[in-house]
């Protein structure tokens, strides 16, 4: 799998960052979600500098993570697992009206 490079924006700072073409979509939401979480902080004006706006992004979404985990389950992996189940259970239902 080739890493091709793409043209990222964080709270107005360009960056180039490579990824194959499977992980892009998976990158921009990540993206997105962390130049959310940076503009929040900043917009309450606690902080200005960049570098404090990251680091607090980073405590907070990896406190997010590490709630998201259970006695060593992974609660966002059983939510995945739950909603594949749910999405292969619905095609498969979905030719059963065409039998009735």
């Amino acid at each position: 799998m080739a890493k091709q490079p793409v043209d990222i924006e964080i709270m107005g700072r360009a960056l180039s960052v490579t990824c194959t073409d499977e992980e892009r979509d998976s990158l921009l939401q990540a993206v997105s979600y962390l130049d959310g979480k940076m503009r929040e902080i900043r917009d309450a004006g606690k902080m200005v500098s960049v570098e404090r706006i990251a680091i607090m992004a980073a405590l907070n979404i990896t406190h997010e993570l590490l709630n998201t985990r259970s006695d060593g389950v992974d609660v966002g992996e059983v939510k995945r697992r739950i909603s594949s189940m749910q999405q292969q259970m619905d095609e498969v239902l979905s030719g059963q009206h065409k039998l009735l």
